[in-house]
């Protein structure tokens, strides 16, 4: 089986990939659609051109018609200038499309990573690298969270760790008679679940503390964590 450190690896390539491919597809597409869009557009002096025919082809005798020509001559000036302005305002607007749709694929694709690993750590549980217990002040150590916890919450880690040390899995009376030093015959099983709540909740994180804190079905509790990386004092 392929470590962690090798799937997000993996995972960091293959959202890589994906970036860059829609990338490529998008700005092909929108490169295909600006040039079909230029293409069809009429050229910037086609009124001109127009206007240039008429007069060779229609002999124009009188002031009324030649004023008449000067007129469609500066309105397709005016048309040219238009047109070139409504280039310039889709050329834009082509870009700017083409940067909001590259920065929506960047965001769904880093949604979609985050989702993927918090998948990952919630199948593997919570990566602790160390996880130390001071009984006399009553402070405990996850990784680089320092938690100052009541006696009864820090017995009832204690005793889960001391477990986890030893491969065993505790019940829910288990716990409740090591931290209250009774029998676990004479001990109820929703009292242990009720230290398992305590114990969470005092660990603040309702994410950490789930992932931390394992309840097997039928079986019992469990830290999961590696038994190397605890410590008791």
């Amino acid at each position: 089986m392929r470590d962690s450190s090798s799937s997000a690896t993996d995972t960091a390539r293959a959202a890589g990939r994906t970036v860059a491919l829609g990338m490529a597809a998008i700005v092909l597409l929108l490169g295909a659609t600006g040039v079909l869009l230029f293409l069809n557009l009429p050229s910037a002096g086609a009124f001109n051109a127009r206007v240039e025919s008429i007069f060779v082809e229609n002999p124009l005798t009188s002031q009324a018609e030649v004023r008449l020509l000067e007129i469609l001559a500066l309105s397709g000036t005016a048309f040219s200038e238009t047109l070139r302005s409504y280039r310039v305002v889709i050329f834009v607007l082509l870009v700017f499309a083409t940067a909001l749709l590259l920065a929506t694929l960047v965001i769904l694709v880093m949604l979609v990573t985050l989702n993927r690993r918090m998948s990952e750590i919630e199948r593997a549980g919570i990566q602790v690298t160390a996880l130390v217990i001071d009984r006399a002040s009553r402070k405990v150590w996850l990784n680089d969270m320092e938690f100052t916890l009541t006696e009864a919450v820090v017995e009832t880690l204690a005793a889960l760790a001391e477990a986890r040390m030893d491969g065993e899995v505790l019940s829910g009376a288990e716990i409740e008679g090591i931290v209250s030093g009774r029998s676990a015959t004479d001990c109820d099983e929703a009292a242990g679940a009720t230290r398992i709540k305590r114990l969470r909740d005092a660990l603040g994180n309702q994410i950490v503390s789930e992932l931390l804190v394992k309840n097997i079905t039928r079986q019992g509790y469990v830290l999961a964590i590696d038994r190397k990386a605890i410590r008791l004092a």
